[in-house]
């Protein structure tokens, strides 16, 4: 059975040309070209095989983890690989690890809260890793809130050194990657105290460890917060707790771009503008949604292959039995994912632009379009995100009983990915804070001030009030115009629905308050209107290779009308669109799927992702499971002996009935 692709037959029914559609899906050919090279050389590494990682115990998880990313720093400085090749590698030997907060975190925030001098001193220790540094927010009592940290930093005129203090035992420093066993260093997030005066939460540089035998410093309490859901999966990591005693630091560690502290204890604003931080935030959460996109399509390539491959009911007459992809109930499930993978893929390259076009703004001072790019970043990782998580236990679900097993890869998949719904901010808070700048926008319409950005939109608010669908049969739905109105139609309704029933409270926090749950769906819908009306977007681009396009704009309209479908009440009680209309998007849904499905297999082998990255028997690209699936099962170390330990003292007493029993 080796060397045979048992899913020959259903690529050989694709209907578009493969290599283009994975240089669509990379982004460019320069980008396939770069992720395929560096992919290929983890995969033939033997020091990042990780497909033992469930039978390790979390010390050895955790070594293994060490020996993993020096071996990948000793390569990146051999192979002298570029930092998009360097990032690229630490993507695909994929395990969580300190490396991920030390680039993603700790060097950021230098760059964005540090003087030139201050990035000039410890980028160049941090970029060599002659340092390693991790991001200390977070605390046992507070996360998404944090204005409401505990830590202090209360700044000592007498010697010219901030105290870093925890005074409680909820300001402990809790859940930061990398500071449990490794970070020597922290960026750590602290209420600025100075004569007396409470001046917020601040940036300090604070080491944490010895340099040379990377023992805790004296006063600083430090360890890993203990096991996490899921076999390997995010143990790789070591989240931490941290607590300071009056820990003493120089005050040239405070990040000092948005402000000092002199000597005399005097507290100074810089000319800095304080919305650079924006700048900082849309770059995180725009990787983050990056990440959706990576780990949606991964559960949805598992899925769809192993769906290709499993056959169940419907033989006749001892004929063979059916694929259980050619199941309707099976496409309605997982066709909808495989388009949510290619549309937040597009939407995270939009945000790519975003990012430039808001550091390109704040360079030229200009802060017009800022509260729009936050709240549109906020709505989308909180989007993307939920969207994620749900489905990869859905593409568990989809792959039956085999699915729950670790070697299929979904549930250490799950297990690394759903922390996502929480870090960078709660998915609800976020959505509450789109549903703010929803209702800002509402009340301004009229005003003269026209709306940005993405709620450009609502400018149109008289039409898009009293319009109605002119959707009058199935086909009609594959009308941008059409589909994007009605999205369009829902948002700003919701909206302005939510916004009338504010202005019943005296009190509007109140009311606020009181209105949370259809604050969230009315921000939900905006930014599912992102998604869409970025994919559409992407479809009016010059797209070559033969068949790709119709396979893209089948996608389109998939991820956009099975949003119809799962919302339909937002759409009928907005009068957005009337039941007739949403009879005939379900009819226009059922037809994609079966254009989709001769297509499927290929669509997923286009995120060109290598055996060793998807870690899944059942997402195997030759689609050999059953052998493979024994193979496995082999190597647990239950399997070591076939007389189980514990037979003589357990096992063998209770059959023979020679279990002793006490006498009351």
């Amino acid at each position: 059975m080796e060397g045979i692709d048992h899913l020959a037959d259903e690529r050989n029914k694709a209907e578009f040309d493969v290599d283009e559609m994975k240089i669509v899906w990379a982004g460019s050919r320069h980008a396939f070209e770069v992720s395929d090279r560096i992919a290929r050389l983890v995969a033939s590494d033997p020091v990042f095989v990780k497909s033992d990682r469930a039978r390790l115990s979390r010390k050895e998880l955790f070594k293994s983890t060490l020996k993993k990313c020096a071996h990948a720093w000793k390569r990146i400085i051999e192979l002298r690989l570029t930092e998009e090749e360097a990032g690229r590698l630490r993507f695909f030997v994929d395990q969580p690890a300190f490396v991920d907060l030390h680039w993603g975190m700790f060097v950021p925030a230098i760059k964005g809260q540090g003087t030139e001098e201050q990035q000039h001193k410890w980028l160049s220790l941090a970029n060599k890793m002659q340092i390693i540094g991790c991001y200390a927010q977070t605390e046992l009592g507070h996360g998404s809130n944090v204005q409401g940290l505990e830590t202090t930093a209360t700044f000592d005129p007498k010697t010219d050194e901030f105290v870093i203090h925890s005074p409680t035992q909820t300001s402990s420093k809790w859940w930061p990657g990398g500071l449990g066993k490794v970070s020597t260093h922290a960026v750590v997030y602290a209420r600025l105290i100075t004569d007396g005066k409470d001046y917020g939460v601040h940036g300090f540089i604070v080491q944490l460890r010895s340099l040379e035998d990377h023992s805790p410093l004296p006063n600083i309490i430090v360890g890993d917060i203990g096991t996490k859901m899921g076999n390997g999966a995010y143990n790789s990591m070591d989240n931490g707790f941290l607590m300071f005693d009056q820990v003493r630091i120089p005050r040239d560690q405070m990040l000092m771009r948005l402000a000092e502290v002199t000597r005399e204890g005097k507290y100074v604003p810089s000319d800095v503008p304080k919305q650079l931080m924006y700048g900082t935030m849309v770059y995180v959460r725009q990787t983050i949604v990056a990440d959706a996109s990576n780990a949606l399509s991964r559960a949805v390539c598992i899925a769809t292959r192993y769906s290709a491959v499993r056959r169940q009911f419907g033989a006749r007459d001892g004929g063979i039995e059916t694929q259980v992809i050619d199941y309707k109930t099976q496409q309605n499930r997982l066709f909808p994912l495989l388009a949510s993978a290619y549309a937040f893929r597009f939407v995270g390259e939009w945000l790519k632009w975003l990012y430039t076009d808001v550091t390109a703004r704040l360079q030229a001072s200009d802060f017009a379009t800022l509260p729009e790019a936050h709240a549109c970043t906020a709505g989308l990782k909180s989007l993307t995100t939920t969207a994620t998580a749900d489905g990869i236990e859905e593409c568990r679900k989809l792959c039956g009983g085999h699915g729950y097993l670790w070697c299929s890869g979904l549930p250490e998949l799950f297990a690394v990915y759903v922390p996502a719904c929480t870090y960078e901010g709660d998915n609800i808070v976020l959505q509450l804070q789109v549903a703010r700048f929803l209702m800002k926008t509402v009340s301004q319409l009229g005003s003269g001030k026209a709306p940005v950005g993405t709620t450009a939109y609502m400018a149109r608010a008289e039409h898009l009030l009293q319009c109605r669908s002119g959707v009058q049969k199935a086909e009609d739905w594959l009308n941008p115009a059409a589909v994007v109105e009605a999205f369009e139609a829902r948002a700003l309704r919701m909206a302005v629905a939510c916004a009338k029933n504010l202005s019943k409270f005296e009190n509007q926090e109140q009311g606020f308050s009181e209105l949370l749950a259809e604050l969230v769906e009315a921000a939900i819908a905006h930014c599912q209107l992102i998604v869409v009306s970025k994919f559409i977007a992407k479809l009016e681009q010059d797209i070559g290779g033969k068949g790709v396009k119709k396979q893209l704009n089948n996608l389109c309209y998939i991820y956009a009308l099975h949003i119809l479908h799962k919302h339909l009440g937002d759409f009928l009680s907005t009068n957005s669109i009337t039941p007739k209309q949403a009879s005939l998007a379900n009819n226009q849904l059922r037809s994609l799927y079966s254009q989709v499905r001769p297509n499927a297999v290929a669509l997923v082998d286009a995120f060109n992702y290598t055996d060793h990255y998807l870690n899944s028997v059942l997402g195997r690209y030759d689609g050999n499971v059953y052998p493979k699936l024994f193979e496995e099962a082999w190597k647990d170390p239950l399997n070591d002996s076939v007389v189980p330990d514990g037979y003589q003292e357990y096992i063998r007493p209770l059959i023979k009935q020679q279990l002793r029993t006490a006498r009351l």
